[in-house]
């Protein structure tokens, strides 16, 4: 395993630990998934030492990724979508149609989907760290956060802390469509959370593949 040398870029280690922080992961769990001893991680994550690629690898393979993660530089244009072509998916057990927004990249915090909403769609009431940002495109929504009550129509938003217990429904006779922002230390779903082989994904040709990571809101009462 090597020192890091002089001059040596300083983001590995953050993007590692931001990586870590998000699925709640402690340095001692990913220590043990890894089989990396916790002082060297931690001197890591300080950018302190830099890990070889074989130890990245590990690293990397315990945080669900690819070691692209960390060190790949994405070209701005990969983080554009096309109404036309944005890929659709659906998380299994319920009715909600996502498409994905944001993008992937090393450092990134945000994540945004657009989420379609049938009629009648409840989620379960959650806590988790972060915050969320629901802007109402069409139709509406009852938004709950710590026990108050909000009916959101088109245009309406509502912005709130995940540490509040929150849910929310479509109580319209109508599909709903929101724009889901949501900024969390968890990697899973702010208000359900997901295993990613749980997931299957809807494109707008019906294939389905993989869903990523951090759709929002997905289990049904």
């Amino acid at each position: 395993m090597a020192r890091k040398p002089a001059g040596a870029p300083v983001a590995l280690g953050q993007r590692i630990r931001k990586r870590r922080q998000m699925m709640s992961m402690t340095l001692q769990e990913l220590s043990n998934a890894c089989g990396v001893s916790v002082s060297y991680l931690s001197q890591v994550e300080r950018d302190n030492a830099t890990p070889t690629l074989g130890t990245l690898a590990e690293i990397a393979a315990a945080l669900d990724v690819g070691i692209e993660h960390f060190i790949a530089t994405p070209r701005q244009s990969d983080s554009v979508t096309r109404a036309s072509e944005r890929q659709q998916f659906a998380v299994s057990g319920t009715s909600v149609i996502y498409e994905r927004i944001g993008a992937e990249f090393p450092g990134h915090e945000l994540t945004s989907f657009v989420l379609n909403v049938p009629a009648g769609y409840a989620s379960e009431t959650i806590q988790h760290a972060g915050e969320e940002l629901i802007f109402v495109l069409e139709g509406e929504i009852l938004q709950v956060v710590d026990g108050q009550q909000f009916l959101l129509r088109a245009g309406d938003s509502i912005h709130y802390l995940g540490q509040h217990p929150h849910s929310w429904s479509n109580p319209g006779d109508r599909m709903a469509r929101l724009l889901w922002t949501g900024k969390m230390l968890h990697g899973a779903t702010p208000s359900a959370h997901i295993p990613q082989e749980a997931a299957t994904v809807l494109a707008r040709d019906d294939t389905r593949p993989v869903a990523p990571e951090g759709a929002p809101d997905a289990t049904v009462k």
